[in-house]
């Protein structure tokens, strides 16, 4: 029996940013925020821009990550403008991946329903409503989940609390207190920690405190504005700074009386910055803002270049921006990227509308990454698909900004067209189908004559509506384009349609027309040498004949398919061969070849994230350890898969050539088991987080290891009686308020165990607790500790 060792697999503690710079103050809002979430499940932390509504909140998530079971996951919605894309936004930023609907919030509930974690939504304003009815949904629907929210407005939903974010604490300038006691303002503090940071050898004395409490309370406390000002101090003095603030604002706040004090103040700082900013560094920072989200240095020389700035001029004012803190310069895994954060990307956008070179900028902006998905859609079959997967993971919203400009601009709509096209094998692989037909209807919509680029188009957005098991859907734009392709679609245009059509005839169980359409196809890409195509025909052929019962005619032209793909060093068809070789294996009885391929797209899959394609293949291992009599693990198996399933909106039943082998395979382990055993087999697999889905699945050599440590008692028991006693009641699914009054002792002293046993297990959940109780019941006596 395969033990539970795949609970030592440390889990990603979510997705939380790395704080870059010190966090000050906030105490008092800190334990609030933790109150208010424990009473209740939806917290909105409110307040005007550059309070750090975002920083609170990913403090409190950061401080709460171990109370919740599958982490905290933070979606950023700064930049989806649009509600119908909200649900797209979450999934992909959860990690979901898989088919999705647009505007169907059952993705996101199905995928948390079974979970208990923190979801931290960043930035609700501007599309609140769409927010409030997918938190009111969650909370409905998915009892382990709480929602921490940061908006410039409540969400409004049941059961919210809400908490209104003041500016940090400032002096009270007509009574301020000695020079040493300026620590007791929040304010105060974090203008001198970012004022040596700005200025290391900067030192608060009885010469410069009084100024410094002064600058804080006409800043009104607010962080942002804070920020900003302290890097004046790299050519100010305190006084100095504080003697043309006070000029500043009584010259801004002129005109602006009906705004609000502190956005008076805010704006009038920004207006200060950006007026002792370069020629060079203004042209710049109007003309960055027309990213969205963060950008790399090659697209800011091109979108920001261009008259009175050449590209030594944009690589100085980046250095410069960063250097004033209005650029964040952000690095991960070696590469060097830039964000405006939002207040100041809004006041950029204004500048470059009065500039009268919004346009021109945004022309720049779509010509950028236009060239980069055509880029990207010529080089993808090819050793880089790992790298250009996250590296458009990381433009999402550049692109989304890019497709918008040109869907805004009539002359800009063929462009659409072909941004979309080129999209569509990244909106695959991130399994964003509800995104995909988005945008490809509104660039249809926006194009309705007939060009090469709609018979593209025509023939994604029905392939999405195929993966998403909607093929009514996919008859019509699939006709439409079959009408256009004789007179506006090459050869290579008119082989994938035949794919197209041969995959919906595979998915609706018509093998014998499907492998007519894919040989045709197949002949096309190979005449016009086609790469891609041609793996994709290979792959489609093989599993189609190896199913209809020509077993070696099909695994030869997998093989063939995976030699190719490992000749051009490309993993997305590799990994679908080795799997459909797999399925084909199963089908003649060959269970260990199977099992062994099988593994291998498993490791290719993962690299890819490819979660659609890791279903059926935690699926078809299922199978094969079904057959070889691992009952248990088959089970185990088969509900990792149906999580993945779930999370994807998808399922078995979509492709009826898939059906039948999975419907009758789980009957035979659920015959073997008895449906209690298999049940909770089951259950332990679908509970399995997705890493420790994946070791499990590939019995990776650390999980051995793990096991025979453990079967051996090479290590003793690390758990004193009390928290052996604890796990113990923990693996029973009691509750820490459950032990507590069980034990007689305190809930926090229950929780203080809890975190010591997961600490020392080098676990992250309650359920790999679980499983570790019952791998050392199987192991037998241990040392008990002390």
């Amino acid at each position: 029996m395969v033990s539970t060792a795949q609970a030592r697999v440390r889990e990603p503690a979510g997705n939380l940013p790395v704080d870059v710079t010190s966090f000050v103050g906030r105490r008092r809002e800190i334990t609030l925020t933790k109150r208010l979430l424990a009473e209740s499940r939806v917290v909105t932390i409110t307040g005007p821009g550059g309070v750090g509504k975002t920083r609170l909140a990913l403090r409190v998530a950061g401080n709460m990550r171990r109370s919740f079971r599958d982490k905290v996951w933070c979606v950023g919605l700064e930049d989806v403008l649009d509600p119908r894309l909200l649900t797209d936004a979450v999934i992909d930023q959860l990690g979901l991946g898989g088919p999705s609907s647009g505007d169907d919030i059952d993705t996101v509930v199905e995928h948390l329903k079974n979970r208990e974690i923190l979801l931290v939504l960043d930035n609700c304003e501007q599309i609140v409503d769409a927010v409030a009815d997918l938190v009111d949904s969650v909370i409905r629907w998915c009892p382990g989940v709480r929602v921490l929210a940061t908006s410039r407005q409540s969400l409004g939903v049941a059961g919210e609390s809400t908490l209104s974010l003041a500016p940090l604490q400032v002096p009270d300038i007509d009574n301020l207190p000695p020079a040493d006691a300026y620590e007791q303002f929040a304010s105060v503090r974090l203008f001198v920690d970012r004022a040596k940071a700005a200025v290391p050898e900067f030192e608060v004395d009885e010469h410069n405190a009084a100024s410094l409490m002064r600058l804080c309370y006409h800043l009104d406390g607010n962080p942002l504005a804070i920020e900003l000002a302290a890097v004046r101090l790299r050519s100010l003095s305190p006084q100095q700074l504080e003697e043309r603030l006070a000029e500043r604002y009584d010259l801004l706040s002129e005109g602006r009386r009906g705004a609000p004090a502190r956005q008076q103040s805010l704006r009038a700082l920004i207006d200060w910055s950006y007026e002792l900013a370069s020629d060079q560094d203004k042209l710049a920072w109007a003309r960055v803002s027309a990213f969205s989200g963060s950008f790399d240095l090659d697209a800011a020389e091109f979108v920001a270049g261009g008259a009175e700035l050449d590209r030594l001029d944009v690589v100085g004012a980046m250095h410069s921006l960063v250097d004033k803190s209005i650029l964040i310069r952000e690095e991960d895994g070696g590469e060097v990227r830039f964000r405006l954060l939002h207040a100041l990307r809004e006041y950029g956008q204004e500048k470059l509308a009065a500039s009268g070179e919004a346009e021109d900028v945004r022309r720049r902006h779509l010509r950028w990454y236009d060239r980069m998905i055509e880029r990207f859609a010529m080089e993808w079959v090819g050793p880089e698909q790992v790298a250009w997967v996250n590296r458009l993971t990381s433009e999402q919203s550049n692109l989304r900004t890019a497709m918008k400009s040109a869907l805004d601009q009539p002359p800009e709509h063929g462009t659409a067209l072909r941004v979309t096209r080129n999209m569509a094998i990244f909106w695959g692989i991130r399994g964003l189908a509800g995104e995909a037909r988005y945008w490809l209807d509104q660039a249809l919509e926006a194009s309705p004559q007939p060009s090469r680029e709609r018979v593209s188009a025509l023939r994604s957005t029905a392939w999405f509506a195929l993966l998403q098991g909607d093929h009514d859907a996919a008859r019509p734009p699939l006709e439409e384009a079959l009408s256009l392709a004789g007179e506006y679609a090459g050869p290579i245009e008119r082989s994938y349609l035949q794919q197209t059509r041969g995959m919906a005839e595979f998915f609706d169980g018509r093998l014998d027309r499907a492998g007519e359409l894919f040989r045709e196809s197949l002949g096309g890409f190979q005449e016009h040498n086609v790469p891609g195509g041609e793996l994709f025909a290979l792959f489609g052929l093989g599993l189609t004949r190896g199913l209809s019962g020509d077993h070696t005619l099909g695994l030869d032209l997998l093989e063939r398919c995976v030699r190719l793909s490992t000749d051009l060093g490309e993993l997305f068809w590799r990994s679908h061969a080795l799997w459909a070789t797999a399925h084909v294996e199963v089908s003649r009885g060959e269970v260990d070849h199977a099992e062994e391929v099988a593994k291998e797209a498993l490791r290719l899959q993962r690299r890819l994230s490819n979660r659609l394609a890791t279903a059926f293949t935690l699926d078809t291992l299922a199978w094969t350890a079904g057959i070889q009599g691992r009952h248990e693990r088959a089970a185990r198996l088969f509900g990792a898969a149906a999580a993945v399933w779930e999370a994807l909106r998808a399922a078995p039943a979509y492709y009826s050539t898939f059906e039948i082998g999975h419907d009758e395979h789980v009957s035979r382990v659920r015959e073997a088991l008895g449906d209690r055993d298999f049940q909770e087999a089951f259950d332990r697999g679908y509970e399995m987080p997705p890493a420790a889905a994946h070791d499990f699945a590939l019995e990776s050599k650390k999980h051995a290891r793990a096991t025979t440590a453990r079967r051996d008692n090479v290590h003793p028991m690390p758990l004193t009686r009390r928290e052996r006693e604890i796990a113990e009641l923990v693996a029973q699914g009691r509750t820490n308020k459950e032990i507590a009054e069980g034990l007689v002792i305190a809930q926090r002293t229950v929780e203080g165990h809890v975190q010591n046993i997961l600490t020392k297990l080098d676990f992250t959940s309650r359920a790999q607790i679980a499983g570790w109780i019952a791998g050392q019941k199987q192991s037998g006596p241990a040392d008990t500790g002390t």
